[in-house]
């Protein structure tokens, strides 16, 4: 039998906004804890992004939030803020009710104009922990009215540093309340803040992989030491040649350099980051879908906001910190039956979590050297022959036939069409192979000393 929202206990107001939106039916977290949490319940649920956990929570508390009544009811914590402002936006389009009002705290923006918008009186507060702790502690938000505590990919925030944050923000809050906390994984510290704050919740978990899709190729490529990340990079997407990819790294200034470095190597690519505005989040999503850029580069938190079907390949640049966030990372290829590719770059450092990998996934990963110049240019050769064959098959090719027949005249044939690859085969190669093709740099000598052995030296 099919769960609809209708069985889920929601009102028919809220049902009729939903079909607004092109809600059908709602997903497996939704008909887990909307349920739970509209009978008051605490609830703790283990999903991972896209799965629908934002209504989950979402709609229950706008159930029971009066907006009538001008005070924060509602709190919702998120470790940054490009993921509140989508809670929030998300939260604004779940409810018609003009009266009620949803407030985004977080760094980097105007204090003073988030304080008038408290004074002014918000029924729901969505924030990042330092922003929010920074209000309490300068009593400009006030908690004695909430109600909801939400707490979103707490994983997050425990890998970012705010779970001793989120504890003195849980300990301002009235103890009356109820709870819901969505995490990813489970580490040992968030069972720990569970069992802490919150009242026997109710656990539901969303199914995920025991182990990686088999229909995924995954490859490791080895990084020599000595060699940088970012020039071994360039060969293997030559050798790969991927047609829609996503480019996971650390850090947003990982981000950045190795984008403006593809781009210089004249690859289509662009970077995906908190600091873009909605407006241009959407135009590059809609231009990855339409295969307009091939590549995006982007950490695990921006990727988030990032969902994009018919990858082609999975390219970790920097491995994840744990197994089952690099068994998130590839499912985002390889979906609907069709096949995908899995690319990590390893370092000498990265070889305890390259086997606790093979040890999660029950699968051994294929292990290869970097591609050298030689199997680059292969490469590149097998696919220009591909278009050829594919060039004539079409019809474009009878628009040049009296350039042939002219040239045909004083050349053999074969060497004209030698030269016509070769013209295209040039401009097609990457400005890597000319400038930046990756070198082991060489150890950097001793310093001469004129002792001679065992002799010691007494310092001046």
């Amino acid at each position: 039998m099919t769960t609809s929202f209708q069985s889920l206990g929601l009102s028919e107001a809220r049902i009729e906004r939903l079909q607004t939106l092109g809600f059908e039916k709602p997903t497996d977290v939704q008909a887990q804890a909307i349920p739970m949490l509209l009978q008051g319940r605490d609830v703790v649920g283990q999903s991972q992004t896209g799965t629908g956990k934002t209504a989950a929570f979402s709609l229950p508390i706008l159930e029971q939030i009066d907006a009538e009544v001008p005070a924060v009811q509602a709190l919702i914590l998120t470790p940054t803020r490009e993921l509140a402002q989508q809670i929030a936006q998300a939260v604004i389009e779940f409810c018609d009710d003009r009266s009620m009002r949803v407030l985004t705290v977080c760094g980097g923006q105007s204090m003073e104009r988030q304080t008038r918008s408290l004074q002014r009186g918000v029924q729901i507060v969505v924030g990042t922990p330092g922003r929010v702790l920074d209000l309490l502690d300068r009593q400009k938000l006030q908690l004695e009215s909430v109600s909801w505590v939400v707490l979103d990919e707490a994983d997050e925030m425990l890998s970012m540093g705010f779970i001793e944050d989120v504890k003195k923000i849980l300990t301002s809050a009235p103890a009356e309340r109820k709870t819901a906390c969505f995490s990813a994984t489970m580490p040992r510290a968030i069972q720990a803040l569970v069992k802490q704050f919150m009242r026997s919740p109710t656990n539901i978990q969303v199914a995920q992989p025991k182990s990686a899709p088999t229909e995924i190729e995954q490859r490791v490529y080895k990084v020599p030491r000595g060699w940088s990340k970012l020039n071994a990079l360039q060969p293997i997407l030559e050798f790969e040649d991927p047609e829609a990819a996503l480019i996971f790294v650390r850090t947003k200034r990982s981000a950045a350099e190795v984008t403006q470095k593809l781009q210089a190597a004249g690859h289509s690519v662009d970077e995906y980051h908190g600091d873009l505005k909605q407006s241009q989040r959407e135009r590059l999503v809609q231009r990855f879908r339409k295969h307009q850029v091939r590549m995006v580069v982007a950490t695990d938190i921006a990727a988030r906001g990032l969902d994009v079907e018919n990858l082609s390949h999975v390219i970790n640049y920097d491995l994840p910190d744990n197994p089952e966030s690099y068994i998130h990372r590839i499912g985002r290829t390889g979906r609907a039956g069709k096949t995908g590719t899995a690319i990590s770059l390893s370092q000498y450092a990265d070889r305890r979590m390259i086997r606790e990998i093979e040890r999660r996934s029950r699968q051994t990963l294929d292990v290869r050297p970097i591609p050298d110049r030689a199997q680059v240019e292969a490469q590149r050769l097998e696919k220009l022959q591909a278009q050829v064959q594919e060039a004539l098959a079409g019809e474009r090719m009878a628009s040049f036939l009296p350039i042939v027949r002219e040239l045909g005249i004083e050349y053999d044939p074969q060497a004209i069409a030698a030269a016509a690859l070769q013209m295209f085969y040039d401009q097609t190669r990457p400005n890597w192979v000319e400038t930046d093709a990756p070198k082991p740099e060489r150890p950097k000598p001793k310093p001469r000393t004129n002792r001679k052995p065992n002799q010691s030296v007494t310092p001046k």
